[in-house]
């Protein structure tokens, strides 16, 4: 009996000295951030002048470099509300569709939290931002503390603590060094671009810090409540989602012959850019009297002289479905919500080939062909590349084609077919719009239609997206139970 008592005994114990442990850590930063908060807010001179001095130091150092300047704006927008709203939104969804209803639920909180914690202590303390000799970067809103420092811990630090359980025990503290050296980054680049001081950054740091133990330490006591083992914060915290939440637990590798893949594709590539640079040659400057020249010469043209102010508002936005932030966006969301639903890397390989490969041929043939844009109004002005073929058309083909290739024959539900007619009407809609605005030929479409027809085969040729459906795999949510998310949606937030 006393040998079973201690056996009851021992992980208690474990949880009160790592839970007295994780309190104080987290005591300790709030009372950390308390101080530098009043600090700040009574401008105490020391720290005003290491802040001011610090900026006047980063701005000195960094400015003279555009490159470098470049690159710390690209890791700073990781940090941003755009990137973490995303990343929140669909670790979200994709735990809700693997019946992980309470890791969304501290998700959700914690993300929230952080969202209202910023903007109501900057206007609590009401703190301006530094004022450097070179400006790189602007912010709205005051700067104390810093946006980007407290929601990149917030987020990338909730997320790993969800996905934790899903990585091999080798890779969890490398992981856990990465997303740490991650947010350092972040709060370093806000220092560096002139738009924080160093207080502003330690700040976020510090209350993230504080915000982010105090709803895992919630999280933990919930568990021990319902006699739950509560292990340590490096074991994620919930240890036995591991395999549900997995990306991918059952798929031993993506490609069955990965090196004949690459050389297949590799071989396509060239083949289908020497049919584009062949079509692009003759239409650009072999053709002025056939039909695809009559059609290049009357169709902009045509265009042209119908221009309205509501027609030419339309056609920006139309135009911007095609472009790269649109197409991005779509893809970013769309992979990991295959992921999650059909626990494969191949359909997302397969898209994400499709962009990539589409990207490459287009600036390759692009540069062979150089071919200039219509002689009418060019609304869009000057662009760096030339007319041959639309990147815009061919990345919204490439996208939208890839999609209603994986998603139709996954599912015998009646919205497959939108995505069927997005294939259709959503490349139409972006050549209408370019051409309208005088950005490119009829030919030029042509020459997606043939970049995109000839990629896209070849892909699904060597990817076979679909293979697994082969083997028998089924979706998280069945084709019948796709009514239900919604009821999961809903009651996601009722306690157990």
């Amino acid at each position: 009996m006393t040998a079973v008592k201690e056996v009851v005994r021992r992980p208690l114990g474990h949880f009160a000295e790592r839970s007295i442990a994780g309190l104080v850590a987290v005591v300790g930063a709030g009372v950390a951030f308390g101080l530098l908060l009043m600090l700040v807010r009574f401008r105490w001179s020391p720290l005003q002048h290491a802040d001011h001095a610090a900026a006047e130091w980063f701005n000195g150092l960094v400015a003279p470099h555009h490159a470098l300047v470049t690159v710390l704006q690209a890791i700073t927008d990781l940090g941003g509300r755009p990137v973490l709203i995303w990343l929140v939104s669909v670790a979200v969804l994709g735990l809700l569709i693997r019946k992980q209803s309470r890791l969304a639920v501290y998700l959700i909180i914690t993300g929230v939290g952080g969202l209202i914690l910023d903007p109501s202590l900057k206007t609590l303390v009401g703190r301006l931002r530094p004022v450097v000799d070179v400006p790189l970067a602007s912010a709205p809103g005051n700067s104390f503390p810093s946006g980007h420092a407290l929601g990149s811990f917030v987020a990338y630090g909730a997320i790993l603590l969800v996905f934790l359980p899903a990585m091999a025990p080798r890779w969890r503290r490398p992981a856990i060094a990465v997303a740490a050296v991650l947010v350092a980054l972040i709060g370093l680049t806000r220092i560096a671009l002139g738009v924080h001081f160093v207080s502003d950054v330690l700040g976020g740091w510090l209350l993230g810090a504080a915000w982010l133990g105090v709803t895992a330490y919630a999280f933990r006591l919930w568990r021990r409540e319902r006699g739950r083992p509560v292990p340590p914060l490096t074991e994620g915290l919930e240890p036995e989602a591991g395999r549900d939440i997995a990306p991918a637990p059952a798929e031993e590798r993506v490609l069955e012959h990965p090196r004949s893949a690459v050389a297949e594709l590799l071989v396509g590539w060239v083949l289908v850019f020497g049919a584009l640079y062949a079509f692009g040659m003759f239409v650009s400057y072999h053709a002025k009297d056939t039909f695809f020249g009559t059609l290049d010469t009357g169709v902009p043209r045509w265009f042209a002289d119908r221009h309205t102010a509501a027609s030419t508002d339309l056609s920006w936005w139309w135009s911007k479905f095609g472009d790269t932030h649109a197409i991005l966006l779509v893809s970013l969301v769309f992979c990991p919500l295959v992921l999650a639903v059909w626990r494969r890397w191949r359909p997302v390989l397969f898209v994400a080939l499709a962009m990539f490969g589409e990207l490459t041929l287009f600036l390759a043939s692009a540069r062979a062909v150089d071919r200039p844009r219509p002689p009418v109004e060019n609304l869009d002005g000057q662009m760096p590349t030339s007319s041959f073929p639309s990147g815009h058309i061919a990345a919204t083909i490439c996208l939208w084609l890839a999609i209603a290739l994986i998603v139709f024959p996954r599912t015998d539900r009646w919205w497959r077919w939108l995505f069927v007619a997005a294939a259709v009407v959503m490349p139409v809609g972006v050549a209408v719009s370019r051409m309208y605005r005088g950005m490119h030929h009829p030919t030029d479409f042509m020459g997606a239609i043939l970049l995109s027809a000839l990629w896209i085969g070849l892909l699904y040729w060597v990817i076979r997206p679909n293979a697994d459906l082969a083997e028998g795999n089924r979706p998280a949510i069945e084709s019948e139970q796709v009514d239900e998310l919604d009821d999961e949606l809903a009651t996601a937030g009722r306690p157990d």
